[in-house]
């Protein structure tokens, strides 16, 4: 009879595992690069992002104090930058549930509050809720391997500190949020590592767990500098765009791009992409920085939505009447097109939130229609700050122009029929710049 002899450094290994306690857990050092991230959380699903250090199957446990549910589960590997999005579902409305985190059977020990609270069902029931969102653009963030010889051009961390201290509901991300380098946008392998590389950063931990977090692109998240739809890399950006931002689902009328809607208790945000259909002019061409199709898709959600604010989110500014850099001015005929569209359809209260200048600044602008239509420029977070603005944008409101890193808030607040939005810039040790105030019409 043929016997089989366990290996004696085998049987130890399993007298020791068998040993372990059943509450034996990870640190999040031991398996994470970064995350949780926290993406949408609405009534009934909510989204929890991570990305590991290696392969192995990932889900969650939520509980609301009664009940508690299992998530999806997801073998992250090499090919997916070993990231999972993990699903909470089965969730109700206005309910707090904290969350654990499992790496290949064992729970994650993370350094602070793993939680979301779903949106309440306030809808013909009372007031809406108030809530803040916090906002901003241009993150740069060193790594010397990479970057320009000389002086370097990120810092400034602390800031994210700062937002979070503030304690918004949500994060709203307006481009430029990773800075690709000359060695990232050749590759998806090169994407990838920047986006690894700054999504770690740990100063951004604890913020982009505790809040919901939505994200625009801009040149620098997109490819090289000022790129644009004919970028031969543009479906690689989108791809991992995708792969590290747990946004709301993306496209619009069938079509690709980083392109999103959601609302946010009684507000209507919509995130559109102003660089996979850009095209610059040429003999015959077209000079456009959103295309027709993604601006009728706008308008059409505009004329749809009964929200006492429209937040309409896009990397480059709108309305500084400067035709400088990459601002709408540059792409006039687009320009005229879209704000000529929004005073034909008489739409109120559309607010265009902006980045990418490294400057901050608000332009107000009245329609032939005599609706105010706003953007708010947000910039930079951590980038240098361009401290020698001197072009002349007539529609900027006096005294609004920011010239060093910022952030700002945006908070909803008032009756149902009657409400106010204000909208306070800080600079990056979070002490008040601007204070500018809306009421909905």
């Amino acid at each position: 009879m043929k016997r089989t002899l366990l290996h004696l450094p085998l049987v130890l290994s399993l007298f020791v595992l068998f040993l372990q306690p059943l509450s034996a857990q990870w640190k999040k050092s031991e398996v994470l690069i970064s995350g949780p991230v926290l993406g949408y959380a609405e009534m009934r699903e909510a989204i929890i992002w991570i990305q590991g250090q290696r392969e192995g199957f990932v889900y969650m446990t939520y509980s609301d104090g009664n009940k508690t549910q299992r998530s999806n589960e997801v073998y992250i590997k090499k090919e997916n930058a070993h990231t999972a999005k993990l699903i909470a579902d089965g969730l109700e409305a206005g309910t707090r549930y904290e969350y654990t985190l499992y790496f290949d059977e064992k729970p994650i020990e993370i350094p602070y509050e793993t939680s979301f609270t779903t949106q309440s069902h306030w809808m013909f029931r009372s007031d809406p809720p108030n809530f803040t969102m916090a906002a901003g653009s241009c993150s740069y963030i060193n790594e010397s391997r990479s970057d320009r010889p000389g002086n370097t051009y990120g810092g400034g961390y602390e800031i994210f500190n700062s937002i979070h201290a503030k304690s918004p509901d949500a994060m709203l991300w307006l481009g430029d949020n990773v800075y690709l380098r000359p060695s990232d946008y050749t590759s998806k392998s090169g994407y990838i590592e920047r986006y690894t590389h700054d999504r770690a950063l740990p100063e951004l931990q604890e913020l982009m767990a505790s809040c919901n977090n939505f994200a625009i692109w801009d040149d620098h998240d997109f490819g090289p500098n000022d790129a644009g739809g004919a970028f031969i890399h543009r479906e690689t950006a989108l791809e991992v765009f995708e792969l590290f931002w747990p946004n709301p689902r993306l496209g619009f009328f069938g079509n690709k791009g980083a392109v999103s809607a959601f609302q946010y208790n009684d507000v209507h945000f919509f995130l559109l992409d102003n660089r996979y259909y850009r095209m610059e002019k040429t003999k015959g061409g077209t000079n456009q920085i959103l295309g027709k199709e993604q601006i009728e898709w706008l308008i059409q959600m505009l004329v749809y939505s009964k929200a006492p604010f429209k937040i309409v989110a896009v990397g480059g500014q709108v309305l500084n009447s400067a035709a400088v850099y990459e601002t709408h001015a540059v792409y006039a005929e687009e320009r005229q097109y879209l704000l000529d569209r929004l005073s034909e359809e008489n739409l109120k209260n559309v607010i265009f939130l902006t980045g990418d200048r490294h400057h901050s600044e608000i332009s107000k602008m009245t329609l032939p229609s005599g609706n105010d239509v706003f953007d708010f420029t947000i910039s930079p977070l951590t980038s240098g700050p361009n401290k020698n603005v001197t072009e002349e944008n007539k529609y900027r409101v006096e005294g609004s122009l920011i010239q060093e890193r910022n952030f700002a808030t945006l908070s909803f607040e008032g009756k149902r029929t009657k409400r106010k939005l204000t909208v306070t810039y800080f600079n990056k040790n979070g002490e008040v710049i601007l204070t500018y105030d809306i009421d909905s019409k």
